[in-house]
């Protein structure tokens, strides 16, 4: 039976029977093998690399300096420490009217950092540019800084030059090439610069006031022996429940670089969602191609069944066949997906490792696994029933093909469709949301496609055209192919129109929501004597009316008396908003941009505390009006009751806070002042002039940042246009799947319609015209749906409003004629060439 199987399998082969097939089925694994190849380098190298991202086998963060016993407790159980303190400050560079200045991430370290992995450090631009340098084997003398390449520039410096922090002057020693245990916040988006933890001391910078993360490395004796480390931890944990520290985060091997993780976390699911869909519509595609196969085959099991074989005989041949072409498509479609994987690393290559580990077999077994599912689930069910072909088939031809059981052919294709979600989603309700709008828009798309369909059929008269006539009554006389090939097309394209046409006109209309003199720069840490010179010289610089606001550094530690632990909230979202400090405000007005959406405005009366909570962190810390917060600010300790909630446009680039409390109540409080403002282009200089006076201020130019993040952006957005790609392909399939479906069918119409005195050039026109008019609704409807989803995207998660631009239809329609003819001329270009008299004989 198994040679009988490889000969057949081979016969269809040169048939052309199977090669749709072992496309279709390429195309669903090589999307998902890519995603799959992709992440799993990205995990095994963030497993790799763990003891080098952290620095060290354990480490300690904290927003305030850590407390001398721990220290003594873990060199009593013979631990290595090295200590680092993280702060975004103002470098400067030059003398008068020559200086430059620029936001960096100053970060001083101790002797023996890091514990783990290696620093590396050159003096050449240009192989710090490559990350390449030489093992550091230490930390900057006293007196020298180590600093990012892309610092040079901006101030005018290189290695040997003089750079200034605060109030001391450092020399640029060597450039960082790798930064081991560099992490992903807001502020190490700045150049780093690195100095001895020495010299932190004499530059003023670190006071009450400023942020600053503390960090402690641990390693034990041995990095092949964590016993040490992991009993130091779990004191650790103890002495911390025990006391309700606040603001300190143990990160390990295990846990290490929280936010890489769940950053891999949705990009993984964000990514297989997409290849998914690609893979569900390829399956769409091999449902159907295995019900052309068994149509074609039909004839020949006839004759099979007749020279004796048994039904069981011939579902074991055919189950073998397709467990082959199964077998082969899924290993091709994985060598595909192989070579995709390195297009998706060369999208985001700056975002990622320099050196990644090599792939693990994983994902190539998953793929497989996965094209064995989608064989099973879409077209096991109709290749089965050609074990009930019947043997008087051979002399009745017009009998009717055996049906598949409905319940098992849909019920079998559901099951593997929720299943691959789950797996691929990791999460039941994402799973069932994303199932659920696949199948939803599907329904969408296939009710507008058949209303279509409707009006065109009324439309019919109008034409005078023959070949008019023809296409849209060929379009009628299909109208279930004709749906699934809208549909199918259409969310090929929508997905593309969304992340092209869409994306980019979102983009205009939230720069065009941004008003012209939204604030470009921020100003922190001003210290109250501080305060006029610092007006004054923003004033000098072409801005009007400077505002300055107060704040204050507190911790939420109590709620209506009740002690706030980190066992209090269980979203993380809430846990994070309470475990650290919170920047307090204080103004007798309510302040530019914020509406109060309940309660009233306090009347700062003296002896009342009364606090104006924003709306939505009243919603993640589940507080309502009337509710009490008690906040610790540097050991001043102030018991506020809510009495207004306020909304905020957060895109509006104005100084805003979460907590505002009444004047009265903060007159002892520890402040500084911040502000924010629109510096026009005449008063570019303001950041070098501020700094020389002021070297504790930090400047921010928020413009830099966001375009900072757009580049990240734009390398995300290529990764899934290029997965999108795999969509519309499948989409692409199915239209060839459903015009070969009906390939014979049309032969026969086509010289029928010969024979009655069409000519040819009148049918290939009808067939183009049929292929446009389906082209062109799937990329109307293509459009309109991406055009649903921006509005969507605008309305409810960036809040801005938005206008559909014409030309997402214009895309769309072209876009979808291009796919449908190309497509069309691929699978029936062969129809028209069959004589009329040869096609009536063999009906």
């Amino acid at each position: 039976m198994l040679i009988q199987s490889l000969r057949m399998t081979a016969r269809d082969w040169r048939a052309g029977e199977l090669r749709f097939l072992l496309v279709a089925l390429v195309v669903a694994v090589a999307a998902l093998s890519a995603v799959g190849f992709f992440v799993d380098r990205m995990r095994s190298g963030l497993t790799r690399d763990a003891r080098q991202l952290l620095g060290a086998d354990l480490l300690v963060n904290a927003d305030q300096p850590l407390p001398a016993p721990w220290r003594q407790e873990a060199a009593r159980r013979g631990l290595v420490l090295a200590d680092t303190v993280t702060f975004p400050s103002m470098a400067q560079a030059g003398q008068g009217d020559d200086s430059q200045a620029l936001l960096a991430s100053v970060k001083a370290v101790s002797d023996g950092y890091p514990l783990r992995g290696q620093l590396r450090t050159t003096t050449s631009p240009e192989d710090a540019s490559e990350a390449l340098g030489d093992a550091a084997g230490g930390v900057p003398a006293p007196g020298t800084v180590w600093v990012d390449v892309n610092l040079l520039p901006p101030l005018k410096v290189k290695v040997g030059s003089n750079v200034q922090l605060g109030d001391k002057t450092f020399r640029i020693a060597r450039l960082i090439a790798t930064e081991p245990d560099r992490g992903a916040s807001f502020s190490n988006f700045a150049p780093r610069v690195m100095l001895n933890l020495a010299d932190l001391k004499a530059t003023g910078l670190v006071d009450s006031y400023a942020r600053v993360t503390y960090r402690m490395q641990v390693a034990g004796p041995s990095a092949n022996d964590p016993r040490a480390v992991q009993g130091y931890e779990a004191w650790l944990r103890a002495r911390i429940a025990a006391d309700n520290v606040k603001g300190v985060r143990i990160e390990t091997l295990e846990n290490g670089r929280p936010e890489m993780r769940n950053t891999i976390d949705r990009a993984e699911r964000f990514l297989s969602l997409v290849s998914l869909l690609s893979a569900m519509l390829a399956a769409v595609a091999v449902a159907m191609a295995a019900r052309r196969f068994m149509q074609r085959h039909l004839d020949a099991v006839a004759m099979l069944r007749c020279l004796g074989m048994t039904q069981n005989e011939v579902g074991i041949l055919f189950l073998v066949e397709f467990a082959i072409v199964g077998l082969a498509g899924s290993v091709l479609g994985v060598l595909v997906g192989f070579g995709a994987h390195f297009v998706l690393l060369e999208a985001v290559k700056n975002l990622i490792p320099a050196e990644l580990p090599p792939v693990s077999p994983l994902p190539a077994l998953q793929g497989i696994a996965t094209g064995m599912l989608l064989l099973v689930g879409f077209a096991l069910a109709p290749v089965l029933q050609l074990r009930n072909v019947p043997h008087n088939r051979v002399i009745r031809r017009e009998q009717a093909a055996p049906r598949p059981a409905a319940l098992a052919t849909y019920g079998l294709g559901t099951a593997v469709f929720v299943g691959l979600l789950l797996w691929q989603a990791g999460d039941v309700q994402l799973a069932l949301l994303t199932a659920g709008g696949f199948l939803g828009g599907f329904a969408v798309f296939a009710l507008v496609g058949w209303l279509a369909l409707l009006g065109l059929k009324r439309l019919r008269t109008l034409f005078k055209h023959q070949s008019w006539r023809f296409a849209i009554t060929s379009l009628q006389r299909r109208p279930g192919a004709t749906v699934v090939q809208i549909v199918s097309l259409s969310l090929g394209l929508m997905a593309l129109l969304v992340l092209t046409v869409v994306r980019g006109d979102l983009m205009a209309a939230w720069r065009l929501a941004t008003p012209a003199d939204a604030p470009n720069r921020f100003i922190i840490n001003i210290q109250p004597d501080q305060r006029e010179g610092v007006a004054k010289q923003i004033r000098a610089a072409g801005v009007a009316d400077p505002v300055l606001y107060p704040m204050i550094r507190g911790r939420l530690v109590a709620v209506n008396g009740q002690a706030v632990t980190k066992d209090t909230y269980t979203e993380d979202r809430a846990r994070g908003l309470a475990e650290r400090e919170f920047n307090l405000s204080s103004t007798a007005a309510l302040p530019a941009g914020n509406e109060i959406s309940g309660g009233t405005w306090y009347r700062d009366a003296p002896g009342v505390a009364e606090a104006s909570v924003e709306q939505g962190l009243a919603n993640t810390l589940r507080l309502k009006l009337g509710d009490t917060m008690r906040f610790d600010m540097g050991g001043q300790v102030v018991e506020a009751k809510i009495t207004s909630l306020r909304k905020l446009e957060w895109g509006s680039m104005r100084a805003n806070f979460f907590v505002i409390i009444n004047p009265a109540a903060m007159r002892d409080a520890p402040t500084t002042y911040m502000t924010a403002f629109h510096l026009p282009a005449r008063g570019i200089g303001l950041a070098n002039s501020l700094t020389r006076a002021f070297p504790n201020l930090t400047v921010i130019d928020v413009s830099g940042i966001i375009r900072q993040l757009q580049d990240v952006l734009d390398q995300v957005v290529v990764a899934v246009e290029f997965l999108f790609l795999f969509t519309l392909a499948s989409g692409v399939l199915v239209l060839y799947a459903a015009l070969m479906g009906s390939q014979a069918e049309r032969t026969r119409e086509a010289g029928l319609l010969r024979a009655l005195g069409a000519t040819r050039g009148q049918l290939a026109r009808a067939q183009r015209i049929e292929f446009a008019l389906v082209g062109a609704l799937s990329g109307l409807l293509a459009a309109s749906g991406a055009a649903a989803l921006g509005w969507a995207l605008a309305e409810y998660q960036f809040k801005f409003p938005w206008h559909v631009e014409p030309q997402v239809w214009i895309a769309g329609l072209v876009a979808g004629a291009a796919c449908a003819l190309a497509g069309g001329w691929l699978g029936l270009r062969n129809v028209l060439r069959q004589p009329p008299l040869q096609t009536l004989r063999e009906a």
